[in-house]
């Protein structure tokens, strides 16, 4: 495939479409720039002079004090760090993980028990939404680390990160406060974020979401921190490893264009709301909204993942068969994708006909209204085949 058709495509939340312009010309600024930002001659000055450039630019468009954007290869890492960090501390103690987060948090529970350390998982409700009183409920006095995604990337259930965060801060009052950690992916460019919100410690964002090239990530850190992983001593002895000078100035390029329009979100909200309203009245009662709530509760809902379950229409099929006409969604997570188990919809206690069933689209600042009723009509079309 040597073109985009971004008029078909309907898998932004596994990735979105490069920006072209910003790719191109990021990789023209890193050519004149190649120096390694970490030697001390000329060439290396220069180099590091465009990388913390690009890092002001991350930090001024995310609104928090700067040198607390640190450049990694992507939200994976982004999510590990921290969680190694602390757990690595002198003081030991218990780690509470939501029930619906990305596998970079969820597969790390085997992990952090054969190391000896107690995971507790935050359960989510039926609707996807992990709330303050769920975190609450969860911890205990020893503590430590907390993780909750700010966006969901299969239901898009937005869960009230702030509220959370207060809530840690008040449990912590008077002895150690849990580590806050909120895995910002699904939520960079596409709802209204503010990290510098008190009692926020650190979040994961990752450029290829919005348009940015893969292999480069930012960790957001309220406070330094003492990294497990050690080496060079680059970023800050956060993360080290020879800076990706390209990467860094691409992701600043798109936070700068996508990080967040007003008008753009409320334009995608309305046009999901229709969608949905059609994808229920067009297909015969053949599509199940997942989660069930999230027409009564639209609004805590990211307007840019849809979730739906198609009755007797395998989840992989309804894919192909979109995929035959040139539309492209997908069945959930692109990085649980090779896995038949659906962790997310199991949190939400979803019957096993509806996951085998469920796929999700996926949407982007690409994406326009004449595109979703385009394939509004080839699901529709696919419904009626498989009667």
């Amino acid at each position: 495939m040597t073109q985009i058709d971004c008029h078909k495509y309907f898998d932004f939340a596994a990735t979105g479409i490069p920006d072209a312009e910003i790719i191109r010309s990021s990789i023209e600024q890193s050519l004149e720039h190649w120096g390694n930002p970490s030697s001390i001659h000329d060439w290396g000055k220069d180099a590091k002079n465009v990388l913390e450039n690009a890092r002001e630019i991350c930090e001024k468009v995310l609104n928090v004090k700067k040198g607390t954007v640190y450049f990694t290869s992507g939200g994976t890492e982004s999510d590990h760090i921290p969680l190694l960090a602390v757990i690595n501390r002198p003081v030991k103690g218990s780690v509470a993980i939501s029930n619906i987060e990305h596998p970079a948090l969820r597969e790390m529970k085997s992990s952090l028990e054969h190391a000896g350390l107690k995971v507790v998982s935050i359960q989510s409700d039926k609707n996807g939404f992990v709330t303050k009183e769920n975190v609450l409920a969860a911890l205990q006095e020893d503590t430590i680390f907390v993780s909750v995604m700010a966006v969901n990337n299969e239901t898009g259930a937005v869960n009230d990160i702030y509220s959370i965060a207060d809530a840690i801060t008040e449990f912590g009052k008077g002895k150690r406060k849990p580590f806050f950690h909120v895995d910002c992916v699904q939520a960079a460019g596409k709802v209204p974020l503010k990290l510098n919100h008190l009692g926020i410690d650190s979040a994961a964002l990752s450029a290829h979401k919005i348009g940015g090239p893969r292999g480069i990530g930012i960790l957001y850190l309220s406070k330094e921190i003492n990294a497990f992983m050690r080496g060079g001593g680059q970023e800050k002895n956060v993360r080290s490893g020879t800076e990706n000078v390209f990467g860094a100035v691409a992701f600043s390029k798109c936070l700068e264009k996508y990080f967040w329009n007003q008008e753009r979100f409320e334009l995608q909200k309305k046009w999901t709301e229709e969608f949905i309203q059609k994808l229920i009245s067009q297909t015969n009662g053949k599509c199940t909204i997942i989660p069930h709530g999230r027409i009564e509760l639209q609004d805590n809902y990211s307007p840019w993942v849809v979730q739906a379950a198609f009755k007797n229409i395998p989840g992989q099929v309804m894919v192909r068969a979109l995929s035959s006409k040139g539309f492209y969604i997908s069945t959930g997570s692109a990085c649980s994708a090779s896995k038949q188990s659906r962790p997310i919809l199991d949190a939400m206690n979803i019957s096993g006909a509806e996951k085998e069933t469920a796929v999700r689209f996926s949407f982007g600042h690409l994406t326009t209204w004449d595109d979703m009723e385009n394939l509004l009509k080839a699901v529709k079309e696919t419904c009626e085949i498989f009667k």
